[in-house]
């Protein structure tokens, strides 16, 4: 039997219905396998800010050390979207739970259900069978070097910074896993253009020897996001750096039809931390009609990545298939054709997933 301490993050917004979705699947888990998953709570994001006036509270950070996983919600509030000057931002306890976590690389798999091909605005002909892994690194890039204002606030800057170790680790994490899948791996760059993009196709250039039975490419940016939506079964593992991994995967996600059903994964040398990919989105926030299923894969993701039970993550991911060849649906990834009795709010799809568990 195994005994886990994970952590519930539920952050903003619809975060706090879709965890809930999510711990009632790892408590679901633990119970037909016999393990003992303890939980402890914790605050992040704007609900943080209200509470203690920190994005990130030191209690928080501690639990997190002291957890072997995560299940995160989201961040955010239109409150600061509105107000470009507020000088602290739900966002910034999210960097830097990346920083004091020590989480490099975010991976992000973008796979296909044949049930939900036709939620895509992309013919169901070029996507069945698409299966990415991307790998987006967190640490560096724009996000973290010098910025600010000069010629008296009519100029800002935002510097763009890589360290060869910083390439080197999360290119590392990517050729592994292509060895896992199909062997074949796309780097992704601006290397035509940009210093730091040179330096990463340097690392990448070097590793590839290191890795003779894994088939490489290299793509700039642009071409990228045309060939992912022109052709998205040509690319198996993806790696890429900040800035570009946070546009691309968001493109991706329109190949799945929905951001509610995309899961993902934040890794380094220690806890882990898994999230679905959309935001706090308050627009419908205390509605109940929220997709729970990104976050009911993310703990799929957490039972794989992390404690190492792929039976337990491969029981998670057929029920999300099967309540889908069901014909349920949430309103996201509803179309014309779906019958009103099968749109679900959040608690009724979990209740499915957990019927088939």
């Amino acid at each position: 039997m195994a005994q886990k301490k994970i952590l519930i993050v539920p952050g903003d917004g619809i975060g706090q219905e879709v965890t809930e979705v999510g711990k009632r699947v790892l408590d679901a888990i633990a119970a037909k396998f016999g393990h003992e998953f303890t939980y402890d709570e914790a605050l992040i994001g704007h609900v943080a800010i209200e509470a203690t006036g920190n994005p990130l509270p030191e209690e928080t950070l501690h639990k997190m050390k002291n957890s072997d996983a995560i299940l995160f919600g989201a961040v955010g509030h239109p409150k600061y979207d509105n107000d470009p000057s507020a000088k602290v931002r739900p966002e910034q306890g999210l960097l830097r739970m990346r920083k004091e976590l020590g989480l490099y690389a975010n991976l992000r798999p973008i796979k296909l259900f044949d049930e939900l091909l036709s939620a895509s605005s992309i013919k169901p002909e070029i996507l069945k069978g698409a299966d990415i892994l991307f790998f987006r690194e967190l640490t560096g890039d724009i996000y973290f070097g010098e910025k600010g204002r000069k010629n008296d606030g009519d100029t800002a800057y935002d510097v763009a910074e890589y360290s060869r170790y910083e390439v080197e680790r999360i290119g590392r994490k990517a050729f592994e896993a292509a060895r896992t899948r199909k062997k074949k791996l796309c780097s992704v760059d601006k290397a035509n253009v940009l210093e730091t993009s040179r330096l990463w196709r340097e690392e990448i250039q070097k590793l590839e020897k290191e890795y003779p039975d894994v088939q490489v490419e290299h793509q700039f940016v642009d071409a990228l996001a045309m060939m992912l939506i022109k052709d998205p079964k040509r690319f198996d593992v993806v790696v890429t750096t900040n800035l570009f991994g946070d546009i691309l995967t968001d493109e991706a996600s329109q190949i799945a039809g929905s951001m509610g059903m995309l899961a993902s994964a934040s890794i380094g040398d220690g806890t882990g931390v898994y999230e679905p990919i959309h935001g706090s989105a308050h627009d419908i926030t205390g509605k109940g009609v929220a997709n729970p299923l990104a976050s009911v894969l993310s703990a799929a993701l957490l039972l794989d990545i992390s404690f190492g039970m792929k039976a337990e993550s491969e029981l998670v991911i057929q029920a999300v298939d099967q309540v889908l060849k069901q014909g349920y649906r949430t309103r996201d990834i509803a179309d014309a054709n779906t019958p009103a009795a099968m749109i679900l709010g959040t608690e009724a799809m979990g209740t499915e997933v957990l019927k088939f568990i």
